[in-house]
C-alpha cells in the first residue's frame, strides 16, 4: 500500500461523523458500540426502565449501552434522569448501583409492607398457573425459565417469582448453553407434597402419553 493510500485509509477510519465507542469493564473484553441516532433522554430513560424491570440480576451500564445502541455516557445520564424521577415523585422503587451494575429495587422504608404482602401470599392457595409451572419444574429440573415458558406456551416470569417467594423453588446456577438461570424444587416443596424424595413423584406416562413429543417440541423452541 502506497503512502497516499495509507493516508486515505487513516482519514476515512477517523471520520468524526461516524462515532464509535468502545465500552470496557474491568475483566470484560471491549464491546464495540456503533452509536445509532441519539435518543431523547426521557425516551432513553423509559427504555432502560423497561429493561431493568425484567432483569434478574444487576446489569452493567456498558451492557445497557449495547442493548440500546447508545453511548455509555448517554445511558448513564438517562439512568440518572430515571433515578431522579423516582426520587422526585416519592416512588416505592429506586435505581440502585450494586454488584458492579444497576437494578430496580423496592425502597427499604417499604420493606415491612412488602414482607407482609409476601407472607400473606404464602398462606393463600397457588393459582392454576403456578401449579402447572411448579409441576413442569418438578419433573424437568434443573430447568430454565425459558424452557418452562416453551413447554407451557406462556410467559412464566411472574409465576416463577411467586414460587421463589414461597420457597418452593430455588435458582441453582446457569445453563451453560443459554446462560439462563436453572431452577429446582426445594425441601419445602417435598414437605408440602408429603414426599421423601423426588423419586416418589408419580409417573407422568399414564397422563401424558405423548410426553416424548413434548420433549422434542420444547427443545426445538429453545
Amino acid at each position: 500500500m502506497s503512502e497516499t493510500q495509507t493516508e486515505t485509509v487513516t482519514e476515512e477510519t477517523a471520520r468524526p461523523d461516524e462515532p464509535v465507542a468502545a465500552v470496557e469493564e474491568a475483566g470484560e473484553p471491549a464491546l464495540p458500540l456503533v452509536a445509532a441516532q441519539p435518543i431523547e433522554p426521557e425516551r432513553l430513560a423509559a427504555a432502560l426502565e423497561a429493561i431493568l424491570f425484567v432483569v434478574e440480576a444487576p446489569v452493567t451500564v456498558s451492557t445497557l449501552a449495547v442493548a440500546v445502541s447508545q453511548p455509555v455516557d448517554a445511558v448513564q445520564a438517562a439512568l440518572d434522569v430515571l433515578s431522579a424521577s423516582y426520587d422526585e415523585r416519592g416512588a416505592g422503587i429506586e435505581v440502585r448501583e450494586i454488584a458492579g451494575g444497576v437494578r430496580i429495587y423496592t425502597r427499604p422504608e417499604h420493606a415491612p409492607i412488602v414482607e407482609q404482602f409476601l407472607q400473606e401470599g404464602q398462606r393463600s392457595k397457588l393459582s392454576q398457573a403456578a401449579l402447572e409451572t411448579l409441576a413442569v419444574i418438578a419433573y424437568r429440573q434443573p430447568v430454565t425459565r425459558a424452557r418452562v415458558s416453551a413447554i407451557r406456551g406462556v410467559n412464566v416470569d411472574g409465576v416463577v417469582r411467586t414460587l421463589l417467594a414461597r420457597g418452593l423453588i430455588v435458582e441453582v446456577g446457569t445453563d451453560p448453553e443459554t446462560g439462563g438461570g436453572l431452577f429446582t424444587t426445594t425441601e419445602l416443596f417435598l414437605e408440602k407434597m408429603g414426599l421423601n424424595s423426588l423419586d416418589e413423584l408419580p409417573s407422568l406416562a399414564p397422563l401424558l402419553p405423548d410426553i416424548e413429543g413434548l420433549d422434542a417440541i420444547s427443545a426445538d423452541d429453545l
